[in-house]
């Protein structure tokens, strides 16, 4: 039998943890939508309407339940539709050039992308911006120059690679290096915690990758390796999102003022720990 002062001091952190993983499930509410319309949306039957022309109408109806519901604030919305673009953006070139493709026909379709795709990466940005509130997010020694340059070099790198050499190994040590120091700090249940702002992105960048593998086994894109039956996703894009959620944080972050600890108050956080 477990002493009871044992049990009381494991109880605590058992807590934490517990109320972290259903915060982060709150965050991710957008994301788990859209994926489980995905999923949904493969059972269905044949219907006159194509499932990826339904998954935009899908896209565009939760975006305005979250709004309206309150739970993304008008700032959030325009961060989420910057992250629509972009990804749209991206899609088109990876597309064309043979990453992944989507096998499907829709009407709502430029260039073999379905509007829909673009949904996949406001769903990312929906779950910085709701982590931002949720959390209470705050930065210690924030670099927002240099780690927006970064990021957006990695951006580019991700088409760039395919007519120049791979930056993406320099381009981690250098996303390391301007966020080195720099803190994310967030409250569970009252407590105040930080951790540096590169593991986030790798933590993030693995859940992700375990998305991806979700989200390609309910067909909502392939890879080529998969358009004979459903494999895997790389491990190499565990490392491919670490570095490419940087440009969503640094959109975030540009859209709303992160409290006291950043800028002039950098090292009021680290006091107080």
């Amino acid at each position: 039998m477990i002493p009871a002062s044992i049990t009381g001091l494991l109880a605590a952190p058992v807590r934490q943890l517990l109320a972290f993983a259903w915060t982060q499930t709150r965050a991710c509410a957008f994301a788990i939508a859209l994926l489980s319309g995905v999923a949904v949306s493969a059972l269905l039957p044949d219907l006159p309407v194509a499932r990826y022309d339904l998954l935009v109408v899908y896209g565009v109806l939760l975006t305005l339940v979250f709004w309206a519901r309150g739970w993304e604030n008008g700032k959030d919305v325009a961060v989420i539709a910057v992250c629509h673009v972009i990804g749209l953006a991206f899609e088109l070139v990876k597309v064309s050039l043979g990453s992944w493709s989507y096998p499907e026909p829709a009407v709502l379709k430029f260039a073999g992308v379905p509007l829909y795709g673009g949904f996949l990466y406001a769903a990312v940005g929906s779950y910085v911006c709701r982590a931002w509130h949720l959390f209470h997010l705050g930065l210690e020694r924030y670099r927002p120059r240099a780690t927006a340059v970064v990021a957006a070099a990695i951006y580019v790198n991700f088409f760039s690679h395919h007519w120049l050499p791979d930056a993406r190994w320099v381009l981690a040590g250098l996303l390391v290096a301007v966020t080195m120091g720099t803190r994310v700090r967030f409250t569970v249940r009252g407590v105040r915690r930080r951790i540096p702002l590169a593991l986030s992105f790798v933590l993030i960048g693995f859940f992700l990758w375990v998305a991806e593998n979700l989200a390609t086994l309910v067909g909502a894109w392939r890879y080529p390796y998969q358009q004979h039956g459903w494999e895997p996703v790389g491990v190499e894009k565990f490392g491919a999102w670490a570095l490419l959620i940087s440009v969503t944080f640094v959109l975030a972050a540009v859209g709303r003022r992160t409290d006291s600890e950043v800028g002039g108050k950098r090292g009021e956080g680290s006091r107080r720990s």
